[in-house]
């Protein structure tokens, strides 16, 4: 279903767009960040946060590293970084744990059942392996896509988002 090549390249895009956005949000307006927009999550910081700590339940689940705290379910998740600058440099950190990761997958990694007990859900899952890395990188480019018409809606010109014109060193 996808190869180890899939994920390299999602993460290189996922490291690619988040590389734009962490030179834009810290220099931008408070109030710019935090102001109610509509979107699901209502905030360009709002949005970004949670992607951050969705990112980090589920390499958590992939790598066996850290998780986010238990106690911080998705309506906490709004929260997680209190600044941009933290936000920047936590968003930096993670894309380095998931290039990592992607950079080691093996196929035989991609093959199987995952088990986890989901908070969202409150139940124990299990599903292929695949279908859940492919939702690591599709919940990265939804919420992305939040962001990307906010700060378009702020005035910014958030950087090209296709993934064809991904420079070939990013």
């Amino acid at each position: 279903m996808i190869t180890p090549e899939y994920c390299q390249t999602m993460a290189r895009y996922n490291a690619w767009q988040n590389t734009g956005l962490r030179k834009m949000i810290p220099a931008m307006d408070r109030d710019d960040l935090y102001k109610d927009r509509g979107a699901f999550f209502g905030s360009i910081m709002r949005t970004l946060n949670h992607l951050l700590w969705g990112d980090m339940l589920w390499m958590s689940r992939f790598d066996g590293g850290e998780a986010p705290d238990p106690d911080m379910g998705i309506e906490d998740s709004f929260d997680m970084a209190p600044t941009p600058a933290v936000w920047a440099a936590d968003r930096f950190r993670m894309d380095a744990r998931i290039t990592l990761w992607a950079n080691s997958v093996h196929a035989v990694d991609l093959v199987g059942d995952l088990e986890w007990y989901s908070g969202a859900m409150k139940r124990q899952m299990s599903k292929p392996m695949a279908i859940c890395v492919m939702q690591l990188f599709n919940h990265q480019t939804h919420h992305r896509g939040q962001v990307h018409a906010m700060l378009t809606a702020a005035g910014q010109k958030p950087d090209d988002t296709d993934i064809p014109f991904m420079p070939e060193d990013a």
